[in-house]
């Protein structure tokens, strides 16, 4: 199987993280590209969400990973997008659940939420799963309409 090429991206909040699972990725031989923030001077969010969601609708990457102090925020922000759904995931069931049912393609998580080790894990879950379909093709096409 074909890793996903992925995108990350942070704000000031999620800097430490963001570059921990960076790194992690990269150990992991993913083709992974970071979108920002890279020091920690406040910037806002929604710029880098907004960049990250891009290149997933643009066809340059497959996921994203966006990380901000809670998650939250860019969740959000990631959600505006037609064809993003982005789930806050703070727990490994929902990051397998988020995929296999809501094909989600966008994980957001908070660094002050997470620690780096459940960060690695929550990733390596949300990676490892693909979207079933079926009963649920239905319902991920209405939150695209």
């Amino acid at each position: 199987m074909t890793k996903p090429k992925l995108a990350i991206a942070c704000d000031h909040g999620g800097l430490e993280l963001k570059n921990e699972l960076y790194q992690y990725l990269k150990e992991k031989n993913y083709d992974v590209e970071d979108f920002g923030t890279n020091d920690k001077t406040s910037c806002d969010y929604p710029i880098y969400a907004k960049k990250v969601c891009t290149e997933i609708l643009e066809g340059r990457a497959d996921l994203g990973i966006l990380i901000c102090t809670t998650g939250v925020g860019m969740s959000i922000m990631a959600n505006r997008f037609k064809g993003i759904q982005a789930a806050c995931v703070s727990d490994t069931y929902i990051a397998k659940m988020t995929r296999l049912h809501n094909n989600s393609n966008v994980l957001c998580m908070g660094q002050n939420v997470v620690g780096l080790g459940l960060a690695k894990e929550i990733l390596d879950t949300w990676l490892n799963n693909n979207f079933e379909g079926e009963r649920h093709e239905k319902r991920v096409k209405m939150l695209n309409e």
